[in-house]
């Protein structure tokens, strides 16, 4: 008896130290280790004041600020949150008028849609330029459908069209996640980001630091399954072939298959696609400079076109 409590006792302090190793909150400044100008200018962005909206008895955090006749918003995909864009806001900031969503655990794009629109309404934006990745590029789709006169232009970065692929390849993961506790969740998706995410972004240290930060206590696994039911949240995708469109992806996108690359770029077939090299699925955080270029040569491509048209006229 005394030897089996032994056992007990031993595996008891196993399991209770690795619950603290795994569960332990970690910060990108920790983990990226440096104190260099990619630091210095998160560390000063995170200082921006947020501004805060309830919707449906959900509250949402959002970030304004920049100055211009336009607006750009940005759109994060399932792990990210308004500050994984600060490389192009800080980029734009002079010249646009910014908004930056964070995802509270919303299950649906209606709901997510409803506020957006709300919180455009309360800023008295009118139309908007969208930027969104992942997540964030397949609900650009979904605003874009449902509601095309808001929307100036459209960019679906590093995503997929409507489909079912998702869905069936991860029921298993599905029914694990939702009954795994929130520790294990982030553990496994800390695990899977040295599988396939860093490698294909050439081990971006900015990349690993921010998403293991999201891990590890940046976001909840209340927010990650509410995200992932919006990854396969279904719709009729209307046609808008007058909305400027641009497709960004990449050549080694280790989330979003070639097959689902291809179906996107079919669905919208009036849209400039833009391929970057192994920019695996995070080009905006770990090539932040060819990102910006992209997105810099699109707005002013359509604002050359527009006075192309006026001048016409």
């Amino acid at each position: 008896m005394k030897n089996v409590l032994i056992i007990f006792g031993v595996v008891a302090i196993g399991v209770f130290i690795f619950y603290l190793s795994v569960s332990k909150k970690q910060s990108f400044f920790d983990i990226y280790g440096k104190d260099d100008k990619i630091s210095k200018s998160l560390k000063e962005f995170r200082k921006l004041p947020l501004n805060k909206i309830t919707v449906d008895s959900v509250e949402w955090t959002y970030l304004k600020i920049g100055s211009g006749e336009q607006t750009i918003l940005f759109l994060h995909g399932m792990g990210g949150a308004y500050d994984i864009w600060w490389q192009q806001i800080n980029y734009f900031k002079d010249k646009y008028r910014i908004i930056s969503v964070t995802y509270p655990p919303v299950n649906n794009l209606e709901q997510m849609a409803n506020t957006v629109i709300e919180i455009l309404d309360n800023e008295r934006v009118g139309k908007v330029i969208v930027i969104g990745s992942s997540l964030g590029g397949y609900f650009a789709q979904y605003l874009t459908s449902m509601y095309p006169e808001r929307i100036e232009k459209v960019v679906f970065g590093n995503t997929f069209p409507p489909n079912d692929e998702i869905k069936q390849e991860n029921e298993s993961k599905e029914s694990l996640f939702k009954t795994a506790p929130e520790w294990m969740v982030m553990w496994i998706l800390r695990k899977g980001l040295s599988k396939g995410v860093l490698p294909a972004a050439d081990n971006s240290p900015v990349l690993k630091a921010f998403m293991t930060e999201q891990y590890s206590g940046g976001m909840t696994k209340e927010q990650f399954i509410a995200r992932y039911y919006c990854v396969i949240d279904k719709f009729d995708v209307e046609k808008t072939d007058l909305i400027p469109k641009v497709i960004i992806e990449s050549d080694n996108d280790p989330l979003v298959n070639k097959n689902l690359r291809k179906k996107l770029k079919e669905l919208y077939p009036e849209a400039k696609v833009e391929t970057i090299h192994d920019g695996g699925h995070f080009p905006y955080v770990s090539n932040p400079e060819i990102y910006n270029k992209i997105l810099e040569n699109f707005f002013k491509e359509e604002q050359q076109e527009n006075l192309e048209m006026k001048n016409d006229e």
